[in-house]
């Protein structure tokens, strides 16, 4: 648990590394630029090494791109030369964050460049938490290096003042990034308690990412499972966020197709969902959650579970609910989270005894995957990929959260008519939004309706492949609570065994 919890193979640090590396590299290059001629930084970028200069093979593929086809470094005209060594990046146009592993609010807006050896190349910019970096939903959608080195190349940090997206590749920085990241593509076999095999790969943050474990540690389990074993793979934060991005991201990406749906729910969540009282971090549970209270339960599974199972059935697969069963939950209501989940159209609703029990805890659940993965499923996408984004946006709010349209910002607007001018119109929308409620509000439960959903800025992962919408409030980088999980963590210096993890 240890080893799962805290770092494991490093993928993450690889990744804050690499995120980095390309902060580093804009602002280096911007400082760069802005204090040299282009004769001198065209010879420190291309310098004379024993009376030779030659171009590298990421500066050759700069060249191509900008229409040059010379590879000799002295036949350059001047205008050539100035637009090889010229990015001209506009400071207020820079979409690339830093990243860190760490909930730290007070890192999500900073002034860089404020050192007297800056020359004055001040700017505002700030980070995000390293799971939202756009490398770790690389990482999770790539196939093979190859597929990674090319994805980290088309990165886009940001906008020149001529108004050309900029990339990593042009910064001169994706071979560095691709060594960087050689090892994290490759997915951690790990093992439950019973046994058994376990790839555990990626984390792309599913409020800002699509949520999903890797399209590599899938493959590689299907591969190992044969053709009539069973792969069972996460998508985190319910129906409307990780399912949805799973089914029109990943799918999109990796060409596979599911057979079932496992929809898990709780008792608690849906006395939730159906009016109980919030939870607040370390406070004791209300009674509502404690005490059989079956009004709430059926009001929870006839607005928030009929609702997600609905949206699966958007997408044509057959869904089970597993119910996750705790010690406080009676039998009349995992009797009736059962029954009503059926009745709202799942192929079966189980209860669950895993975490109790283990494997054996889970079997009926598993005769009834097994069941449901024998239909015809008769999967579809939510939309055509060639929609406008305003249309796609829309789509999913509608369809997926229940609302009843959708309001741009002025911003998210002028952004949207930058990505179709650059041609980045037909990729897949990835929403950012709350996992607290179907809507944009974190405080509205069940299944809310009658509401706008705010889009306050749309921005673009090329390398990863997707447009992600930034709705209502949600923030890129999470924040401490007043009592952090850390007051309970620590280390038994003689035997070395960590407590406080759970």
């Amino acid at each position: 648990m240890e080893e799962f919890n805290l770092h494991l193979t490093g993928d993450i640090h690889a990744i804050t590394a690499a995120n980095n590396l390309v902060a580093a590299a804009i602002d280096a290059r911007m400082l760069h630029e802005a204090t040299q001629s282009d004769k001198a930084l065209f010879s420190r970028l291309v310098p004379s090494v024993n009376g030779v200069r030659r171009f590298s093979p990421i500066q050759i593929s700069r060249l191509q791109r900008l229409g040059i086809n010379e590879q000799d470094p002295a036949s350059l005209t001047p205008q050539d030369v100035s637009a090889f060594v010229r990015l001209d990046l506009d400071p207020s146009k820079i979409t690339w964050q830093r990243v860190v592993d760490t909930n730290d609010r007070f890192l999500r807006k900073i002034t860089v460049g404020q050192a007297s050896t800056e020359k004055g190349q001040i700017r505002e910019t700030g980070f995000d938490i390293a799971v939202a970096s756009e490398i770790m939903a690389i990482l999770a959608l790539a196939d093979s290096l190859e597929d990674m080195r090319t994805r980290l190349a088309r990165m886009v940090v940001g906008t020149s003042r001529s108004g050309r997206p900029v990339t990593a590749e042009d910064l001169g920085v994706s071979g560095a990034l691709a060594v960087l990241m050689k090892d994290a593509i490759k997915p951690t076999l790990m093992q439950t308690l019973e046994g058994t095999p376990v790839f555990v790969h990626a984390g792309p943050f599913a409020n800002i990412a699509h949520g999903n474990s890797s399209v590599l540690a899938d493959k590689l389990a299907l591969k190992l499972v044969g053709r009539d074993g069973f792969v069972v793979t996460e998508a985190g934060f319910g129906a409307d966020i990780g399912m949805e991005k799973f089914f029109n991201i990943k799918c999109r990406t990796s060409g596979l197709r599911p057979d079932v749906v496992v929809l898990v729910a709780t008792v608690r969540a849906l006395k939730m969902h159906g009016g109980g009282p919030n939870v607040s971090a370390g406070a004791p549970l209300a009674k509502e959650y404690i005490d059989e209270d079956l009004s709430l339960v059926a009001a929870g599974c006839r607005s928030n579970l009929r609702k997600q199972i609905q949206i699966a059935h958007l997408f044509g697969v057959p869904v089970v609910v597993a119910l996750n069963v705790f010690k406080t939950d009676t039998q009349a209501e995992i009797e009736l989270v059962c029954q009503i989940a059926k009745d709202c159209g799942a192929s079966d609703a189980v209860p669950c005894h895993h975490w109790a029990q283990g494997g054996r805890g889970s079997l009926d659940l598993a005769r009834a995957v097994n069941e449901a993965a024998s239909r015809p499923s008769n999967f579809q996408f939510l939309y055509n990929i060639e929609m406008s984004i305003v249309e796609k946006i829309r789509t999913i709010a509608k369809k997926v959260y229940g609302a009843d349209d959708i309001e741009l910002s002025p911003e998210a607007s002028a952004k949207i008519d930058y990505y179709n001018q650059q041609g980045y119109g037909s990729l897949p929308i990835c929403m950012a939004k709350t996992h607290m409620s179907l809507s944009h509000m974190p405080d509205k439960k069940g299944a809310p309706t009658g509401f706008v959903l705010p889009i306050r800025d749309v921005r673009a992962s090329i390398g990863a492949g997707f447009i992600y919408p930034l709705v209502g409030t949600m923030s890129t980088m999470p924040g401490l609570p007043t009592r952090p999980c850390f007051y309970d963590i620590d280390l038994d210096p003689v035997t070395e065994e960590i407590t406080g993890l759970f």
